[in-house]
């Protein structure tokens, strides 16, 4: 029984082996505007029938139709590409940053430049519809189209890319002011212990909300029969437990604990299984509502801390 209720900071081991396994990666993205705010005196125009101020309403306009099939597939890459990153890397207190294990580098290149090739490739059939697209706003707009709102291709309005910036401190900070490098290597030294509680905090929410899907559709019951559940509902799991084999570094014993047990519950059980197998698929509800227990015992907010910050 776990009788903690809350994730202890990480021991120094795990934050320095988190600074020496890992590098940060920043994914970006050049992006299209579809949306663009009418003008001053077409905000006055819209605003006469209501008899009010122009200069008290805000109102825009849609450029293109992002419903088009074409428009879809664009969106679709970057989509796919942000959740890769998700999936493969940890947090970092830092807006656009993560985590990446130095060792999977090589297969993360590799993927984001297919990502990158299929993004060009989208962009490029995107914009062979690019006419018709434009012919549909200019219906749909009517006195508010304005072929100034439109680039000449679609081509290079869509791009992604992504850089692996040093979130160390500069090290010309040794030379030039010993003080300020070591307030600036406690603040990151500090980012990384909270990076690691992040993770914990990520790794915990995310086992309870697949914990508890599966339990309630295993357990719950429609019209006296057992619910219908997807195979998805065990394969997330599953595909849970293969992330957290390689991306957790270890630090919190009740998370390994925790995940260990919910891992065996589940061992070698197929979505079937538990659909031919009604008293297989009780055993595996009540392992289940043992992993959730122990779930809600964990407080999963991070505490604050305090972060030393340059003057």
């Amino acid at each position: 029984m776990l009788m903690s209720t809350t994730l202890e900071p990480p021991a120094i081991d795990v934050v320095a082996r988190l600074r020496r396994e890992t590098t940060a990666l920043r994914l970006s993205f050049h992006w299209l505007g579809t949306r663009k705010t009418l003008s001053r005196s077409q905000r006055s125009e819209a605003a006469r029938p209501f008899e009010a101020a122009g200069d008290f309403l805000s109102a825009g306009k849609k450029l293109l139709d992002t419903t088009h099939p074409r428009f879809r597939q664009v969106t679709s890459v970057r989509h796919r590409a942000g959740a890769y990153v998700q999936g493969v890397s940890l947090p970092y207190p830092e807006p656009g940053i993560r985590l990446i294990r130095r060792d999977h580098l090589d297969d993360v290149q590799e993927r984001l430049t297919q990502f990158e090739l299929e993004l060009g490739h989208q962009a490029a059939q995107l914009d062979e519809a690019y006419e018709e697209l434009k012919a549909s706003a200019r219906r749909q707009l009517g006195r508010l189209f304005a072929s100034s709102d439109y680039p000449t291709s679609l081509r290079e309005e869509f791009a992604m890319s992504w850089d692996f910036p040093s979130v160390d401190p500069p090290d010309y900070l040794r030379r030039l002011s010993p003080a300020l490098y070591r307030e600036e290597a406690a603040r990151v030294a500090a980012r990384f212990d909270e990076a690691v509680q992040l993770g914990e905090q990520m790794f915990l929410s995310e086992l309870s909300d697949l914990v508890t899907h599966l339990s309630e559709r295993l357990s719950g019951r429609s019209d006296g029969k057992p619910k219908i559940f997807r195979d998805s509902a065990v394969e997330n799991l599953q595909e849970f437990f293969e992330r957290f084999r390689r991306l957790h570094l270890g630090g919190e014993d009740q998370l390994e604990e925790i995940v260990t047990r919910a891992e065996s519950a589940l061992r070698g059980v197929e979505p079937q299984q538990l659909r031919d197998a009604p008293r297989l698929r009780q055993r595996i509800v009540d392992d289940l509502s043992d992993v959730r227990r122990a779930l809600d015992a964990q407080v999963i907010d991070l505490p604050r801390r305090s972060v030393m910050r340059p003057r």
